[in-house]
Order: C-alpha cells, then sequence, then structure tokens
C-alpha cells in the first residue's frame, strides 16, 4: 500500500479542522510538493482534476499507519472525491496518494495560481 500522500486544501498544515489535526498526529510531513493538474474552488474547499494541465501546490505527507488514516480521510472527503495514485512532480517517480474530484467544477472556479492558500 501506498503511504504518502498530497493534500492540496483543507488538509495542509495551515488548517486547523479535525481531520487536517488527524493527519498530523498520524503523519509526518514532508514537505512542500507540485502536481500535475488543476484545482477549482467549491466553495470552501478545493478540487483536484489531472486536465488541464497545470501546476497545483500542496504538500506530502508519509502515513505511519496508512490504512487506519486513509479510511478516515475517506470519510472526510466524501463521495464527491476519490483517492487514486499519481505521479508527483520531479524527479521522483513514486506514486503518491490524491483525492480526485468527481465531480465537472464550472471552468471558472478554476484557481489560477494553482494554490488554495494563495489564490
Amino acid at each position: 500500500m501506498l503511504t504518502t500522500l498530497f493534500v492540496y486544501g483543507t488538509l495542509r498544515s495551515q488548517f486547523n479542522n479535525r481531520y487536517a489535526r488527524l493527519l498530523r498526529s498520524h503523519a509526518t510531513l514532508l514537505g512542500p510538493a507540485t502536481v500535475s493538474g488543476s484545482i477549482y474552488r467549491m466553495g470552501s474547499y478545493p478540487g483536484w482534476k489531472p486536465e488541464p494541465a497545470g501546476e497545483v501546490r500542496g504538500e506530502l505527507y508519509e502515513l505511519r499507519n496508512p490504512k487506519e488514516t486513509l479510511d478516515a480521510l475517506d470519510e472526510y472527503e466524501g463521495e464527491d472525491f476519490e483517492r487514486i495514485a499519481i505521479k508527483a512532480a520531479g524527479d521522483s517517480s513514486d506514486s503518491v496518494w490524491i483525492y480526485l474530484y468527481k465531480k465537472d467544477p464550472p471552468e471558472d472556479s478554476r484557481i489560477a495560481s494553482g494554490d488554495f492558500c494563495s489564490p
């Protein structure tokens, strides 16, 4: 099972919701990272899509107990999101988990900067 999770929204270290705290207590923050794709503002949270091409900024976490932590985060993300494996940007060929937004967001909700915390 993959043990690395890329987060781009309300699970990032600057957020203090219950699930962001859970992630921080059950994982090690590896640092900033990027993935290909685009993110969209869905009200108070973002959704990631692999297309159109772009760069999405977020953070990588190494999960200490992947199954337990991911089960909780899957519940938090809900039915509009699906956890999938992708390649992180950079030199590494390692795959990471990311939450894919399953719906089709309005194009005008795209966050041009690729950074939910610095739109």
